[in-house]
């Protein structure tokens, strides 16, 4: 570690010191935890529209319907489902004890772990801010939260809202750049949750394993559309659409890429067109359209489409936006892309646009095949009604999560486990696994007044002969 990193590592350790000891004087009970959860929501809920407006200047624009639901909602509907569930969470688990044991009896019993560090990205930055923080509250921690410096304006909104509900003890927010996030990742934390690419994903757990901090990592990848031949085309463009396209396409399990039957392909693509251009009849002063969050995404995804036209692939823009408006905007408007080859950008890297590369293949084991050649997706969709067929999908896959005759509302259902397998991430969080990825689950094992295993004890003799060969045999 060199020494500007030596120094920020310092800067950062009193105020996890100071999360540790309070959690130790005082670990939050259910009626604290409760507490928190219902004070967070109350402040949360009547800045909606402020969170909006920051999120907004950040992005350049943001969809202000998009924002509420994605970052608003989601959060409200995740805080009132640990409420709902966290007394039942919480109870001790009754186990059952081998009968060479008995009478004794056995539980577990979910324990905080103490400080949760959380690393927050910019493309849903309240969402994946706050979520993670009050499941880790939930599960009884403290936590010290580390938001995106790419959206500075709403960071800058969750420091404050934070300050406003909890003591600095219990809840505390570092500012700053890549160099404090990774000094960050560097401290000896109870557990970490990192979401963000699967490149940084790497560098964040090589931070943490000289401390051995457990982690989470939500990583990315190209997640997978795969339409099933005779599913309707138009039903299918329209779901594909509003799951590609929300948020500009800024969003880890938003579909990567399409596999469409090749006979199926052109009408696919005429039906996506049509279905983007009832969504948007123009971007010029559109609200409900995203723009890019950076000048070095939009060059990056402006660098894709140079590269597969300069290749000769055929590349179509779906929605009219002005030339000079979108470069000063940094509006890329929803494109696809037909049948790129392998060694192209657009098909090596995670997307993270509003682009769209559609393939073609022969049958459903090729397009198998060609999912599983690549690294496991953290989200992978299925548009299909032969049941024998989905079920072949299904269990010929492996994906983070999975979405039937949709794209991303699984994402949407607290009841169901997040995260990705290999490089889209490991380690779960949402509802129930949240809660016990932030706890740890102690076995505890109560010994009766009565031991059977007081009768196996030196000095060995023909009791302990017999004994072994019963349980040997």
């Amino acid at each position: 570690m060199d020494i500007a990193a030596d120094t920020l590592l310092t800067e950062l350790r009193p105020t996890l010191d100071a999360l540790r000891a309070a959690h130790r004087r005082r670990e939050p009970d259910y009626r604290q935890r409760c507490d928190d959860l219902k004070r967070l929501r109350a402040a949360f809920k009547p800045r909606l529209a402020e969170m909006a407006q920051a999120m907004a200047a950040d992005f350049g624009h943001r969809s202000r319907h998009e924002s509420l639901m994605t970052d608003g909602m989601t959060v409200l509907k995740e805080i009132d489902h640990l409420l709902g569930h966290l007394a039942r969470w919480m109870r001790p688990e009754r186990r059952p004890v081998d009968p060479l044991f008995l009478p004794a009896w056995a539980e577990v019993r979910f324990r905080p772990l103490g400080v949760i560090g959380i690393i927050a990205p910019w493309n849903y930055p309240v969402n994946l801010a706050l979520m993670p923080l009050a499941t880790a509250l939930a599960a009884g921690n403290h936590v010290y939260l580390k938001p995106s410096e790419h959206t500075p304006r709403t960071s800058a909104f969750l420091r404050d809202l934070l300050a406003d509900v909890f003591p600095e003890d219990r809840v505390a927010v570092a500012l700053g750049g890549p160099d404090v996030a990774a000094a960050f990742a560097g401290l000896p934390l109870d557990h970490l949750l990192f979401t963000g690419s699967t490149s940084v994903g790497r560098k964040v757990m090589a931070a943490a394993a000289p401390n051995l901090t457990p982690v989470t990592l939500e990583l990315g990848g190209k997640s997978p559309a795969i339409i099933g031949d005779g599913y309707s085309l138009p039903k299918a463009a329209a779901r594909i659409a509003a799951g590609k396209f929300l948020n500009a396409g800024q969003t880890c399990i938003a579909p990567d890429y399409v596999l469409v039957p090749a006979s199926q392909r052109d009408d696919f693509v005429e039906a996506l067109h049509r279905d983007v251009a009832a969504r948007y009849p123009t971007l010029d002063d559109n609200p409900d359209y995203t723009h890019i969050a950076s000048e070095g995404q939009f060059r990056r995804l402006r660098g894709y489409l140079d590269e597969a036209r300069e290749r000769g692939y055929q590349v179509i823009a779906l929605a009219p936006v002005d030339p000079a408006r979108a470069e000063a905007e940094r509006i890329i408007p929803p494109t696809v892309v037909i049948d790129p080859a392998e060694d192209t950008a657009i098909m090596r890297d995670e997307i993270f646009g509003p682009i769209l590369p559609v393939k073609s293949y022969a049958d459903i084991d090729q397009a198998i095949a060609y999912v599983n050649d690549h690294d496991r997706p953290l989200a992978l969709y299925h548009f299909d009604h032969d049941h024998a067929r989905i079920e072949h999908v299904l269990g010929h896959t492996l994906a983070g999560g999975v979405t039937i005759n949709d794209t991303v509302l699984h994402i949407a259902q607290p009841s169901l486990p997040f995260g990705g397998v290999g490089p889209s991430g490991m380690g779960h969080y949402h509802g129930r696994e949240g809660f016990l990825t932030f706890s740890k689950q102690m076995a505890v094992f109560h010994q009766a007044r009565l031991s059977s295993m007081a009768l196996f004890k030196p000095p060995y003799g023909k009791l302990a002969d017999w004994l072994v060969r019963f349980l040997t045999r």
